[in-house]
């Protein structure tokens, strides 16, 4: 009895320690970056245009240029993934096609985003004709966080007690009624979760908007789904490689880094309180 009490301590003393390195490092991560991207970090750091080589004024095309990126990526792969994963959930048979796709979508979700971001110039740039463009870079990113949104969707509904699937039948609503009604909502904090992991993802790549979308600078905003953009990360990128005044665009990649962070915990806050309400108000 003493020993499994003293097992019991050991392990809990290790699993507190490695919660407060992994802390640690989260605080120090966040600490730094507050530090230095907080002394360039202001209103018309927001709102202005880069000037004089990327030296001074601020950052609103490329924070525009990620908003419509990684939103549109969502818009395009959000439905795609929904219905595939319904299908493979409640309609899919078990045959050899169904687990071939299963097993495509797993590796997608293996693959390095370079390899997205090469298949897009050579489909979207090129062989469609769309050029480098906002429209290339949302298909590659919708590709991108495609199988993220196909596997939460599939396990999502595949999670919920078959009892409450019986009970809509034995009311007599059909299988399209019982998912639309029964299964959608009650999925749906999973779903919601899945759709905001994959918007930080899109907001957060470089490699795949470096090949179809991003330009490292630009003096005006996107008018059509056809205009290169400026993004993020692709600018914190250039900024950290190939300026050539380091003194005055090493602060402005802080303060674009800080700004990244903002918004994916942003968007992450919104989808843990769209979940706590779905899950108090369905379950």
């Amino acid at each position: 009895m003493k020993r499994l009490i003293w097992e019991n301590k050991i392990a809990s003393i290790m699993l507190g320690l490695a919660l407060v390195i992994v802390l640690l490092f989260l605080f120090s991560l966040v600490f730094i970056l507050a530090i230095e991207g907080g002394r360039v970090l202001s209103l018309s750091f927001l709102l202005e245009s880069p000037r004089r080589g990327m030296t001074e004024g601020g950052i609103y095309p490329a924070l525009l240029g990620s908003f419509y990126l990684s939103l549109g990526s969502i818009l395009v792969a959000f439905p795609l993934g929904v219905f595939t994963g319904i299908y493979l959930s409640e309609f899919a048979k078990d045959n050899w096609f169904t687990h071939l796709v299963r097993a495509s979508v797993s590796t997608l979700s293996a693959i390095p985003s370079v390899v997205f971001g090469l298949f897009g110039m050579a489909f979207f740039v090129k062989a469609f004709g769309f050029g480098v463009s906002l429209l290339s870079g949302i298909l590659t990113l919708s590709i991108l966080v495609l199988p993220i949104m196909v596997k939460v969707t599939e396990e999502a509904i595949k999670a919920i007690p078959m009892d409450l699937k019986e009970a809509a039948y034995a009311l007599g609503a059909g299988k399209w009624k019982t998912i639309r009604l029964v299964l959608l909502p009650i999925a749906f904090p999973s779903i919601i979760t899945g759709t905001i992991l994959s918007l930080g993802r899109a907001a957060g790549e470089t490699a795949p908007i470096m090949f179809t979308a991003a330009t490292f600078y630009t003096r005006k905003l996107p008018s059509s789904l056809f205009d290169e953009v400026m993004a993020l990360p692709f600018m914190i990128y250039g900024l950290m490689t190939e300026g050539t005044k380091p003194e005055k665009q090493i602060p402005m990649a802080f303060g674009s880094v800080l700004v990244l962070l903002i918004l994916v915990l942003g968007i992450s806050g919104i989808g843990i309180f769209l979940r706590y309400r779905g899950r108090k108000r369905y379950i």
